[in-house]
């Protein structure tokens, strides 16, 4: 058995000081890739915003959407089979080009009859654009900075986004529309519109040419913050449909929440090493411990008589509590209810009709029974007690008793 303990522990340290190498030789790469995905806490993810979403609706449910658009809606609608009914404001940020006719015209429906549409993306579907008569452009952008601004908020300072080659901005709009934010770059001569609001039927569609702005990169440098805010803050404060980067392309069945996701977690380089060296440690010990082994045989010791040192111990605890009161209450308690059960008497009032029967069915002396029942009415009145009065009270009961 040493020998085997022996193995494991050279096994472990060989396998420990193998991934603290690799983990020193390794050079971290920042992975800029626009994923939009609110469990993302790299650059271009959607963690910091996702996690900030209860605050900035603040007294309102949000709702990760796992499906398409489609299959969501239609399912929680009025006519349809879905566990509530979808009403409050449904966003998209990034990665629109999954949406195909069926999920735009359900968004639009959704918009039309009373609820919100919020999209942030660099271009959209061509279905969506025909439908709302928008067309976007790209500006020119050398240095690839360019500035944002919110018209109608009185606290936005401009804010600036590197890394940004491909600025989007509306080059036509339909005349219902709202400009709410515009974009400029240091090779554009003036603002361009990025940010619109639309009247549709008996609601709005909020459209915007920034999804940069709501990743973690952005989100956690300078006052790009405050600009989200403010841009968040023309949605109304009502349930939040988040559609989530993670897609079913199935049948909705009621299902609000994704499932567990372990390729994920396998990304993160920390508990990647702990999953497989939990892994190893588990197939170590199997292999070790693979011997069947003779149970130790239990010596069962017969059963004792516990009745006596049950009441050493309840005695011992009152004595230790020094509960006198407790005491003297069960006492008489139990001496009512003795009296009840032997000489079927009514112990509610205790009053010299009360003495006379139970001496005469008890056959003891009346002078001795009225004063035990003169005791217990005293004690009964009393609210402080000493160990006299505990043991005056147990006198007579036994003196009841013996007698």
């Amino acid at each position: 058995m040493k020998k085997e303990a022996v193995a494991i522990i050279v096994v472990v340290v060989i396998i420990v000081g193998l991934g603290l190498i690799s983990t020193l030789n390794s050079k971290k790469v920042v992975d800029w890739t626009e994923s939009f995905d609110e469990r993302s806490n790299k650059p271009y993810g959607l963690s910091v915003l996702y996690k900030e979403l209860p605050r900035l609706f603040k007294d309102n449910d949000i709702k990760t959407v796992y499906h398409t658009p489609y299959y969501y809606l239609s399912a929680n609608s009025e006519d349809g089979y879905g566990d509530h009914i979808a009403e409050g404001t449904y966003m998209i940020i990034g990665g629109t080009n999954y949406l195909d006719e069926s999920s735009v015209d359900e968004l639009l429906y959704f918009a039309e009859n009373g609820n919100t549409l919020f999209i942030s993306d660099y271009y959209f579907p061509s279905v969506l654009m025909d439908s709302l008569g928008v067309k976007v452009n790209y500006a020119a952008n050398k240095d690839s900075i360019s500035s944002y601004q919110l018209r109608h908020q009185k606290n936005t300072k401009t804010i600036s986004i590197d890394r940004n080659s491909n600025a989007s901005y509306f080059e036509m709009l339909p005349v219902k529309a709202n400009v709410l934010g515009t974009l400029k770059t240091n090779d554009s001569v003036s603002k361009q519109p990025n940010f619109i609001e639309i009247p549709f039927g008996d609601g709005f569609v909020y459209l915007h040419l920034e999804p940069k702005v709501f990743t973690n990169y952005n989100l956690l440098k300078g006052d790009t913050y405050t600009y989200v805010e403010e841009t968040l803050s023309y949605l109304p404060d009502e349930t939040v449909y988040f559609d989530s980067a993670t897609k079913y392309y199935d049948y909705y069945y009621g299902e609000t929440e994704a499932k567990s996701d372990l390729g994920w977690f396998l990304k993160q380089p920390a508990f990647k090493w702990a999953w497989l060296f939990g892994l190893l440690l588990l197939f170590l010990f199997i292999i070790f411990n693979a011997k069947r082994k003779q149970r130790i045989v239990e010596i069962i010791k017969p059963l004792t008589n516990t009745t006596v040192d049950f009441v050493k111990t309840i005695s011992n605890l009152y004595y230790e509590t020094q509960d006198h009161k407790n005491l003297v209450h069960k006492k008489i308690t139990y001496f009512l209810e003795r009296i009840r059960s032997e000489y079927h008497l009514d112990t509610s009032v205790l009053d010299e009709e009360f003495i006379e029967r139970l001496a005469m069915k008890s056959g003891k002396k009346k002078s001795q029974v009225k004063t035990l029942v003169n005791v217990i009415n005293r004690m009964q009145k009393k609210t402080e007690f000493f160990e006299d009065n505990l043991k005056e009270l147990n006198k007579h009961i036994e003196d009841f008793y013996s007698a």
